[in-house]
């Protein structure tokens, strides 16, 4: 359950957890603060909201990077404040929130975590009231927080937070960080591997001298870039495959990851 800080640069902050090698942030001006993603559930939330309140006492803002529940189902602790999101995301945080919530409790109760089954079956799943669709900008007082889509990648409705003073992007499942270093990503049933090397190229373009994933530890430039390259790599052996050029065997013995994330890509829509 209990998290620890890494200070990217002076008031930004990543928090690490154990559980699902979850990566949230928090981004402090002057006069008020920004929460990155929320965690997954009222718990979970709750222990996220008293350590942002170790760090700082200033009003907060919610920003949601994707709908997905381990980023944005432990927002009830924060309320009541502003929660951002792209409006995509609106939407698929109210799809159906009771059978979604009833397939997380039956998933952890089968790996033997009942704790948290309880804490999700308690969660009130909270939708964001302040919507976009390219870009904003939130004042914090001294500190500006970008917020940008920066197209489909891991979903259609990714959000990344650029901190332009620190050159820090908080790049939520768009970007993760492997415990072994051999990845930058995972896929979704929404996931659009043909358009996601341009969202790499849109955090790369914001110049940025941190990236902090959505799951794992804070990575720079050129972990993006590498990637990066490694998508379009995917992407060109799946067209061969599709092609009947190549075999999911070949592929797989090709690429420069692993056969469960290669043959991940290679199943996307």
């Amino acid at each position: 359950m209990t998290g620890r800080w890494i200070e990217v640069a002076d008031g930004v902050h990543a928090r690490r957890y154990e559980e699902l090698d979850l990566t949230v942030g928090l981004v402090v001006g002057t006069e008020r603060c920004l929460v990155v993603d929320t965690r997954g559930d009222v718990e979970q939330g709750a222990e996220l909201a008293v350590a942002v309140r170790e760090r700082t006492p200033l009003p907060w803002a919610v920003v949601y990077t994707h709908a997905h529940f381990d980023h944005a189902w432990g927002t009830e602790a924060f309320l009541p404040c502003e929660v951002w999101a792209h409006e995509r995301c609106a939407a698929e945080v109210s799809a159906d929130p009771d059978a979604r919530r009833a397939t997380w409790v039956a998933h952890y109760r089968k790996e033997g975590k009942p704790e948290v089954a309880d804490a999700i079956s308690r969660t009130a799943i909270t939708g964001p009231d302040h919507t976009f669709t390219g870009r904003v900008e939130l004042d914090l007082g001294g500190r500006t927080a970008v917020l940008l889509h920066p197209g489909r990648a891991h979903t259609d409705h990714d959000v990344v937070v650029h901190v332009p003073d620190a050159a820090v992007v908080f790049a939520g499942d768009v970007v993760e960080h492997a415990e072994a270093g051999f990845s930058a990503f995972s896929f979704s049933s929404e996931t659009d591997l043909t358009a996601w090397p341009d969202a790499f190229d849109a955090i790369l373009a914001l110049e940025p001298r941190v990236v902090v994933p959505g799951h794992g530890d804070p990575v720079d430039a050129e972990f993006v870039r590498y990637h990066r390259d490694g998508l379009h790599e995917l992407i060109s052996l799946k067209a061969g495959v599709g092609r009947g050029e190549t075999t999911e065997v070949a592929a797989v013995a090709a690429s420069r990851y692993p056969s469960d994330v290669t043959l991940a890509a290679l199943a996307t829509p």
